[in-house]
């Protein structure tokens, strides 16, 4: 078929957004067509593009083809129990251009961890979350276990880690996931933790540094540390450097530290420019919660920079990234100022399976 050239098609956001009356759909052979509901014809071409494209790899986990009593495909999503006749591969499609592949992922602000990691298999890859029974921790581990990955939810409350779990296998019996105790709050937890893992004989291509806490009172831990600086970053820094040479042996691997934007509203230098010591257990009189955790987040950032500095020459890459402002967790559950603060923006909020489409920015 040709491709229609129509001069007052509807400008749109992206090149490969379909003009309004038009439909992708594909072949049981995998080829992209569109349909015009408008002028009732299809085509092969796009009609703004003027390519061809065609369905790139497997189906997500948890899908399944089937065939209706009129011949009809149509796919089957046996984690969220729904059918649908569009091919779910049909947000990574491939141009039809001999001897080139160029995958166009389509992404926005209602994008899923789902849909992110969707045809990705991570069956050979094992990876261990920090503080991952709730919050963004428990949806990267339920999208990486129901892609094959082999998670440890590495957890303080083995309770709430082991419901968690279960909420896991519950969507794929199939999942490999586990947990094991640790307490960033506690060197010896951390150590012994590395000591447990270890003793599994596994190789650790990601390690995701995620747990943290916000908004907590002054307090300071069983090794006179202050809490938010040592669960946020001395933790996770003692807990890369037990394990460093796990993820060396297992390359590509890859750490990942969960900061924040908010590393940008401090510093950690004193008056006279010199490190600010009062990092690691400040007095109470000196201790304000918002700042300890914006100090926190600075020392991630600038840790997993050092980091890729010095291990990225032997294949082990870091990256810190900020999770987004307008994501709702249990982050804020420290204090019930905090907490008040986030109920009264929950309306405007995303949540971290992305099921709520009302997002601002």
């Amino acid at each position: 078929m040709a491709a229609l050239k129509y001069a007052g098609l509807d400008d749109t956001d992206s090149e490969d957004e379909l003009p309004p009356g038009w439909e992708e759909r594909s072949t049981k052979d995998g080829w992209v067509y569109y349909a015009n509901h408008l002028d009732e014809k299809t085509q092969w071409e796009h009609p703004k593009t003027g390519k061809r494209k065609r369905i790139a790899g497997d189906l997500p986990y948890g899908w399944e083809q089937e065939t209706d009593e009129n011949g009809q495909i149509y796919f089957v999503d046996h984690l969220n129990k729904r059918t649908t006749y569009l091919d779910p591969r049909l947000a990574f499609t491939v141009e039809d251009q001999p001897g080139k592949m160029n995958t166009r992922q389509k992404y926005d602000g209602n994008t899923t961890a789902m849909d992110i990691l969707q045809g990705c298999d991570l069956s050979l890859k094992v990876v261990i979350i920090t503080g991952a029974n709730s919050g963004i921790g428990f949806e990267t581990a339920r999208s990486l276990a129901l892609h094959g990955a082999h998670v440890i939810m590495a957890c303080r409350n083995l309770q709430k880690a082991n419901e968690a779990r279960r909420q896991i296998l519950d969507e794929w019996h199939k999942a490999k996931i586990e947990v094991m105790s640790l307490d960033l709050a506690s060197l010896h937890s951390v150590k012994s933790f590395a000591d447990a893992f270890r003793s599994k004989n596994l190789p650790l291509h990601v390690l995701i540094c995620n747990g943290a806490i916000f908004g907590a009172p002054w307090q300071l831990t069983e090794d006179n540390l202050e809490m938010t600086f040592q669960v946020n970053h001395l933790g996770h820094f003692y807990l890369v450097s037990l394990l460093q040479d796990v993820l060396r042996h297992s390359v590509p691997s890859r750490v990942v530290v969960v900061s924040s934007e908010s590393h940008r509203f401090t510093d950690i230098k004193d008056s006279s420019g010199k490190l600010d010591l009062n990092l690691l257990s400040p007095s109470k009189k000196d201790y304000w919660a918002m700042l300890a955790y914006n100090r926190s987040k600075l020392c991630n950032v600038l840790f997993s920079k050092e980091l890729n500095r010095r291990l990225s020459p032997y294949g082990v890459t870091s990256n810190a990234l900020h999770p987004g402002n307008m994501m709702y967790s249990s982050i804020h559950r420290s204090w019930w100022g905090y907490t008040l603060l986030f109920a009264l923006v929950r309306p405007f909020t995303k949540s971290m399976s992305g099921d709520e489409r009302n997002v601002i920015g």
